[in-house]
């Protein structure tokens, strides 16, 4: 091997460093950055669409059609954030409710094996000041509350300017570029992710709604005190791609056993929200997605643990769209078609057809 080449890979692997730690350091910008390049995103055809109208012989002004959309956002994004705080204080508050049966409930399970092995569990869990363990938590569910919203503030900001800056930018990428034919190109593909993006989101809520009203109708049934927040719990977790349907499941399951205290009736529910989140994800997400995202699952996986462990629980949320993102830039750049090949679910990435289908 050459100096030359391994002067490049060193490089290479100083570069990836620097944007890795940057991407850790600066993660709470970033993650509302990438948060509002995707509601922009969901919401650009509708402001295009709303500004084609008219009000008798009047056009509705771009201004006033992307004004009307960010108040719209800003009111959706308050909303959405205050039902999941109310319903992580709903959570908190039932479970110090539930802390004088929870010893029992867990030592109820080894019951099985003999009288003196579930009565050395219950001594063992007695002893335990479980009140600072959930003092910790409050404080936790604090720091969440005031984190969500200082998010919420600057995602609206961030779409602000991306609203208004959305009327200069075919001028700025036409000087950016220099060239016509290739700032076309570059448009389409912008497109592409856009669309691919936007129609992933979309089946993902359709999935999630299902699959949280089931959850709900399942806990009301067996009368949990937790039903309206383990369906909006469950809601949140399916967007998180294979790892947010199994904790739902567990934490429905969890809920159960502890209000309970009975394995029969915990095991049924179990069962049943198993089966629900078995038949919506393997079935249903797959039948309505289609081959519109042609990502590789093994793929998905990978973009899951990297962003995981890089932006935590966020990153998880954004790892399939940051997925996708990647997967259409890379098919369309040559030197970096090979990822995409890798990335994409038969070894068939975009190609210039692709785009001109999606610019229709």
């Amino acid at each position: 091997m050459d100096y030359g080449r391994i002067q490049t890979i060193a490089l290479v692997i100083i570069a990836f460093a620097v944007v890795l730690f940057l991407l850790v350091q600066a993660r709470f910008m970033l993650i509302a950055l990438a948060t509002a390049i995707i509601i922009f995103a969901l919401t650009s055809d509708v402001i295009n669409f709303i500004a084609r109208q008219k009000i008798g012989r009047v056009h509705v002004p771009n201004w006033l059609a992307s004004l009307g959309a960010l108040l719209l956002i800003s009111l959706a994004l308050i909303v959405l954030s205050t039902i999941f705080l109310t319903q992580v204080n709903t959570v908190l508050s039932t479970t110090i409710s539930y802390l004088e049966r929870a010893p029992q409930a867990v030592a109820t399970l080894f019951k099985w094996i003999s009288p003196e092995a579930e009565q050395t569990i219950l001594n063992s869990l007695s002893s335990i000041n479980i009140s600072s363990y959930v003092r910790t938590f409050a404080g936790q569910a604090g720091n969440l509350a005031s984190g969500i919203s200082s998010f919420t503030v600057l995602v609206i900001l961030f779409v602000g300017f991306l609203f208004a800056e959305r009327v200069w930018f075919d001028t700025k990428l036409n000087n950016l570029v220099g060239d016509p034919v290739q700032a076309d190109k570059i448009r389409r593909i912008i497109t592409s992710i856009i669309r691919r993006v936007n129609y992933y989101l979309l089946v993902k809520t359709v999935v999630s709604v299902v699959t949280g009203g089931m959850v709900f109708a399942v806990a009301k049934a067996f009368k949990l005190d937790l039903a309206s927040a383990l369906g909006v719990l469950t809601f949140v977790l399916n967007y998180i791609p294979n790892v947010g349907s199994i904790i739902a499941t567990v934490m429905v399951a969890l809920v159960a056993f502890v209000q309970t205290g009975d394995p029969t009736s915990t095991g049924a529910i179990f069962v049943i929200t198993g089966a629900i989140q078995f038949v919506n994800g393997s079935i249903l997400d797959p039948m309505m997605m289609g081959h519109a995202l042609r990502v590789s699952s093994f793929g998905i996986i990978i973009s899951l643990a990297f962003w995981g462990a890089v932006w935590g629980i966020p990153g998880m949320f954004l790892s399939v769209p940051i997925m996708v993102m990647l997967m259409v830039v890379c098919s369309h750049v040559p030197m970096l078609r090979p990822i995409a090949v890798l990335l994409s679910r038969q070894g068939l990435p975009d190609d210039e057809s692709d785009l001109i289908a999606n610019d229709l």
